[in-house]
């Protein structure tokens, strides 16, 4: 209120008596927004935020951004509260929206930041046929906006062809025929085919596929990768023991993609609401790449006091009290951390 001057100060009086809605709108004032909508105290998070979407759309705004609701003075827990507001946005976004195209949540408070960015996940990991749309009214504010996709060289998995051809000879064509039966059957029974599909298994690229063909030649098992399918498949057939075992090896690949993604999208997030910096040439300070920025606003939260990291190209440790980091020489240089506090709408 102090930030957006006495004139809003004096609106908000004359219009506390003809609240109806639990909000009351104002003009903008010293603040970078067009309008302020003050909501009246109320534990029903949820339902507030969507009053506040659906008089967004109404009045055509184009956007709104939202602090993270009751988790003040009202002392709710940032976990339920980001539950209720992103609740509220993902039942908005399943309607048909035509005006309202941006959705923020502005955090100041840092140690908030993995509650939402945890029930931010929940959601981005959802099959509901409303996660594309409710996800392109906000996403790139958490996660920044998708850079387009390189175009993928095609990645060809080698076929693999082991033949063993059998001769049988014998007194009478019912042992022969009894013979070859037998074969068949042990040959069966060794035989095991697994199917993996995954909308990951996309993203392999030629160090994956490089993997799997490997594993194929050293194991004795066949790897087909139908990746037109969708999801996309990887069908693994030969041996039981073998199958079972690349199988597994597949997984850890599929699972070590998505620990990349969500790694990333968790430091775009970051990014977005602080940046650490070290000196650079004629007194400027330079940003950290996202990653190291991450583990270092990660390792002031959890109250760490160290922190390794590389600034071009060399070791230093990082005291996280004092702000400065150490090399391996024993040279001390001073870094920052700058809150990045949006006030533009």
């Amino acid at each position: 209120m102090d930030a957006a001057g006495s004139q809003i100060e004096g609106e908000c009086t004359q219009y506390a008596g003809q609240c109806q809605s639990g909000f009351i709108t104002t003009e903008g004032g010293n603040l970078l927004c067009s309008k302020i909508i003050h909501l009246i105290h109320n534990s029903n998070i949820k339902s507030q935020v969507s009053k506040v979407l659906q008089e967004c759309e109404l009045r055509m705004y184009k956007s709104v951004a939202f602090p993270a609701i009751g988790t003040g003075q009202a002392g709710q827990s940032p976990a339920k509260v980001a539950d209720n507001m992103l609740d509220a946005i993902v039942e908005f976004a399943s309607r048909s929206v035509q005006h309202l195209k941006k959705i923020k949540i502005v955090i100041f408070q840092t140690n908030m930041l993995r509650d939402f960015y945890e029930s931010m996940k929940k959601r981005k990991n959802s099959d509901s046929s409303t996660t594309d749309s409710w996800m392109s009214l906000f996403k790139s504010f958490f996660w920044g906006g998708k850079q387009p996709t390189k175009k993928k060289k095609p990645v060809v998995l080698e076929k693999k062809v082991d033949l063993a051809t059998f001769q049988i000879c014998g007194e009478s064509q019912k042992n022969v025929d009894a013979t070859e039966s037998w074969i068949k059957n042990l040959i069966l029974k060794e035989q095991f085919e697994n199917s993996i599909s995954d909308e990951l298994i996309e993203n392999f690229d030629e160090r994956q596929i490089d993997a799997l063909a490997d594993l194929q030649r050293r194991k004795h098992v066949t790897i087909q990768l139908e990746n037109k399918l969708s999801p996309p498949r990887i069908k693994i057939s030969g041996i039981s023991r073998d199958v079972c075992f690349v199988s597994t090896e597949v997984q850890k690949m599929i699972q070590k993609i998505k620990d990349t993604e969500e790694e990333q999208s968790k430091a775009e997030l970051v990014y977005n609401l602080v940046e650490w910096r070290y000196p650079g040439s004629n007194d400027s300070f330079v940003p950290f790449d996202k990653l190291t920025n991450m583990q270092l606003e990660d390792a002031k939260i959890t109250k760490k006091t160290h922190l390794p990291v590389k600034i071009k190209k060399k070791n230093y440790t990082v005291d996280l009290n004092t702000l400065q980091a150490t090399d391996d020489q024993g040279k001390t240089i001073n870094i920052q951390r700058v809150p990045k506090n949006e006030g533009k709408i």
